[in-house]
């Protein structure tokens, strides 16, 4: 009977420690990010600052010091991250440390809260936006073939849906696809630390002359600059 009892008490703790596991998220926020809004000239969202980009092992917990985050700890495996570019429903439970690096790599991410799930405009316009995304802005990488969009439930958002570059947050309290693309083509592929192409020369500045008369003076070039040389995939 003795024998009989312990083994019932042991099987107990077992499960309770099971079902303890089982409901640990596997990820956690110190802080929310929501920074009151900073007067910059054509600029689109808030910087975040930057917390990394420690590579993590498939179904490695994380600990991120604000969410949602811009940066930080990821999954760096097939499968597991990044993540094929797409809407996700709700229910997918997609972890950042998947879409993590997807930003790394230049891609745009958008999150919704969970109870944005009941307006279905938003949602359905979120869906027409994932399937018929332009091409990135710098490398010029079709839509959802690379890295963007994933757009995907985050319940920790102080507003309702927010897009994210590396190192970026737009905020919005109604979804504004407009909004999000101009983000994107303004912000995408600039600041990620490991671009999936060459980022494009700059433009030479000529030298001033002090010879060449007017007539002497050189014709502008009409050749167009070279595009950007794509890169392998994504490591």
């Amino acid at each position: 009977m003795i024998i009989g009892a312990v083994a019932v008490v042991g099987l107990g703790l077992a499960g309770v420690f099971i079902v303890g596991q089982a409901s640990q998220k596997a990820y956690a926020c110190s802080n929310i990010f929501d920074p009151s809004p900073s007067p910059q000239s054509g600029r689109l969202g808030e910087v975040q600052p930057d917390q990394g980009r420690t590579h993590l092992a498939r179904g490695e917990a994380a600990r991120y010091t604000l969410c949602p985050p811009a940066s930080g700890p990821h999954y760096n495996a097939a499968g597991a991250g990044p993540i094929q570019p797409r809407y996700y429903a709700p229910e997918a439970n997609v972890l950042p440390q998947a879409w993590v690096h997807n930003l790394e790599h230049g891609a745009l991410v958008i999150l919704y809260r969970p109870d944005t799930a009941s307006d279905t405009a938003a949602h359905g316009a979120l869906r027409e936006l994932a399937a018929n995304f332009p091409p990135s802005p710098v490398c010029g990488l079709a839509g959802n073939v690379v890295g963007s969009p994933v757009i995907a439930r985050f319940d920790e958002l102080p507003h309702p849906y927010a897009a994210l570059v590396w190192g970026r947050v737009l905020y919005q309290d109604a979804l504004d696809v407009d909004e999000i693309l101009e983000f994107f083509r303004t912000e995408a592929e600039r600041g990620n630390p490991e671009p999936l192409c060459a980022p494009p020369s700059p433009s030479p500045t000529p030298s001033p002359s002090t010879s060449l008369s007017p007539a002497a003076s050189p014709s502008p070039s009409a050749e167009p600059s070279p595009s950007p040389t794509p890169t392998p995939g994504p490591s």
